[in-house]
This record gives structure tokens, sequence and C-alpha cells, in this order.
């Protein structure tokens, strides 16, 4: 038997009312706050994401479906949703719109990293961009549209982790400083941070390792190091999350696997989770847009994992789909019934009702206990190509009429 990749997996008809769901959660509360969807192509240059999320990062060196198109150029599904957006913002010229740009997304991406429970290597992010506002504000804002599709969603047990890097500038300053100290304790890191010391010292806080965890329990804070403007601006974006209401801890250990960010830098996570606890995040990303070849433009965004979302979110009630009307036949052998049934459950559903036709051959019986089991409303059955017979299955009343009069019977709400 052939089974899907390992790391994939298949949405099955009975999943999708709570993707759906999260899908309208997102569009009406991004959509009040002036977010437009965008899709970008499932694959790009390879050379965005290595210039854009950068070539340190593990995303990079490690988990992209990279692949040669034939044609000699290098070609990645894409791991992550900013940059893409950022590359459609520059060549579609956004940069004339009136700023900030927002924009939303929810499409697949891909890594290929070890599968886990809610991890998996093809997997759905819900994301939000606005472009073209360095104010505090804009952080607010961002990080508490979050937050409110999380509660919409019903997702348990969440924290909201806090921290500012800082300008490039500020970050390779301290990237320096947090080098030398790694360095003078080598010996208690493990292999794996000792290999990348000079590549992304600052990967280190992620480290589980309890040796590596011990020496970084000492190490200097990039949080303590902030110039007084950035200073500023995160004491401005705590000030405003107090105002709404949204609690938040500071946490100068944050790190985020990505190099584009700047200044505010945030994480949700949900104690429904457990260890892999992370359900959404982000972050400003001032230079991005720059690096990828636009003008100077500032930025911030954030992505949650729907398959993290789902999995912190109760079991909702999932809601019967409505079927108005199942259209049999009464002689499985008299094609003008066929051809008659065939037409109603065509003209039902383009006057709006939900109409499924029968079609495999059950006899009128069964017909009549599928119609139970869907819970439809009415069943026509024809008994030629000129009468049939509609029955209140709430009812149990039964009416002749004509062919024709059906889909009118039903819309008057059966006063035939």
């Amino acid at each position: 038997m052939i089974q899907a990749p390992k790391g994939t997996y298949d949405v099955l008809p009975q999943d999708m009312e709570r993707r759906r769901a999260l899908a309208n959660h997102a569009e009406r509360i991004l959509g009040a706050a002036g977010y437009r969807r965008i899709e970008t192509p499932v694959f790009e240059s390879t050379e965005l994401f290595a210039r854009g999320v950068g070539e340190a990062t593990d995303i990079v060196q490690k988990e992209m479906y990279s692949f040669d198109d034939g044609g000699g150029r290098s070609l990645t599904l894409r791991p992550e949703g900013t940059a893409p957006v950022c590359r459609a913002y520059i060549e579609h010229g956004m940069h004339k719109l009136p700023p900030p740009v927002k924009l939303w997304y929810l499409s697949s991406f891909f890594r290929a990293e070890n599968p886990q429970k809610g991890r998996y290597r093809q997997f759905w992010q819900v994301g939000a961009e606005a472009i073209g506002s360095d104010s505090p504000e804009t952080d607010a804002e961002v990080i508490v549209l979050l937050a409110e599709l999380l509660e919409a969603m019903g997702v348990k047990g969440t924290r909201l982790r806090l921290a500012s890097l800082g300008q490039p500038e500020t970050r390779g300053a301290y990237r320096e400083e947090l080098t030398a100290y790694l360095r003078a304790h080598e010996d208690q890191l493990s292999a794996e941070v000792r290999a990348r010391i000079d590549l992304n010292p600052m990967r280190a806080f992620d480290a589980s390792d309890p040796g590596t965890q011990a020496v970084m329990a000492e190490a200097p804070r990039l949080l303590d190091r902030l110039d007084p403007d950035d200073a500023v601006h995160f004491a401005e974006v705590r000030e405003l999350l107090d105002v709404a209401g949204i609690p938040y801890e500071l946490d100068s250990t944050l790190v985020r696997g990505l190099d584009y960010y700047t200044r505010t830098l945030f994480e949700f996570t949900s104690d429904a989770l457990g260890a892999q606890s992370g359900v959404g995040g982000g972050g400003r990303y001032d230079r991005l847009i720059q690096q990828l070849g636009g003008q100077p433009t500032a930025g911030i965004g954030w992505a949650a994992g729907l398959e993290r979302i789902l999995l912190a979110a109760p079991e909702q009630p999932v809601a019967t789909d409505v079927v108005d009307l199942l259209v049999t036949v009464a002689d499985r052998e008299s094609r003008p019934a066929h051809l008659a049934a065939f037409e109603i459950a065509r003209e039902a559903r383009r006057a709006g009702l939900a109409a499924q036709l029968e079609l495999t051959g059950r006899s009128l019986k069964s017909a009549l206990k599928h119609a139970d089991r869907i819970e439809a409303r009415y069943v026509a059955i024809v008994n030629d190509g000129e009468q049939a017979s509609l029955k209140d299955m709430s009812s149990g009343e039964q009416h002749e009429l004509a062919t024709g009069a059906v889909i009118a019977a039903i819309l008057r709400g059966s006063r035939m």
C-alpha cells in the first residue's frame, strides 16, 4: 500500500470544519483591521531565502527543499511566508500604495525537519504582515490581532513572550560580546553549539543540552544593551499592550530562527502543547525589503501554525451539512426518470438549495434510509419524466406533483 510521505498528512473531510472556522476567524479579525489576503507561489528562487531568511539559519542550512528546475535555476519550496510577501511587495510596486500595506495569508509551507506531533514537513500557517510603518502602535496592533485569533479559536493556556533585538548594529556588537563569552566557556557547550558559535551564536539560547543551558543562564543579554531609541520604542510597545490588557513576559533569551528580525520580537505559547509549546510569533523586519532589493521600508508580521492552533484548541461541535433535497427515482430502469431527476437536482442547486442526486443505484427503501442518515429535509422521488413524489422527511407527508413544480414547492415551504 502506498502511503503519504513521512512528515505529511491528509486533511480529511471531517477535519475541514475546524480549518474552515480558523480561516473564517482570520478573515474576520484581520479584514476588520484592514488586512487583505495574498497568495504567493509554492516555490521561489532559492536566493530569496538565502538573502532574506539568512544563510546561517537552520532553515537555509538544513531544512529547505531545494531543487534544480532543469534550466540551471535553483528553486525552493517556501519554508516561510514573510520573504515571499516582501518579494511580492517589491515586484508589484506596492510601495506606491498608502502605507502601511497590510496583507495576510493562509498557505502551506515546507521544511525538512524531524516530524513531531503538530509539526510536519508540509504544514500550514496563517500569517499577517504590515509593511511601511515603524510605529510602536503597529507592533502592538499585530500582536493584539494574533492574540484575538488565538482567543477566537479557544486556544488554551496562552502566554506571550516578548523581547527586542534592537538594530543590526547593536546586535552586531552584542554578537561579538556573546561569541567571546561562548568561546570562554566552550568546553561546557554541546558539540552542535560549539560548531556554530561564529555562524549563529544567539541560537545557543535555544539549546536543550543541560551544560549549554547552564552557560547561557549567565550569558550577557541583548535586551540590556538596546540603544536609547530602541529602548524607547520597546517601552512604548509594552505600554500599548498594557492598555490593551494583553499580558506578556519579558524574555531576554527569546530567539527566532530567522535573521531578518529587528527590534520587537514575540512568541505565543500554549500550555496545552507540552514541551513543544510554540503556537505562533513574529517580529519587526525593518531591513528585509532593502536586503531584497527594495527601498528602505519598515515592516512587522507574524505567522501561526494551523496544526499547532488546532492541537491547542478544544474540539468544537461539527455542524452537520444542510441537505435540502435528495433526488432519487422510483424505477431504476426508467431512462426518462433518470433524466428528470438529474435536471431537478441541477435546477435545485441553481435555486440556492443544497441538493444531492442518488448516484449508487440504491433501491427506493435504501434511498429513504440514506436521506435519514444525511438529514435531508425533502426527498423527490421521480416516477417518470413527468411526475414526482415530494416527501417531507420531518412530517412524513408526501405529495404528488409535476417534476417541474418540485423546486417551487420546496421554496414555498412545501405548501402543496
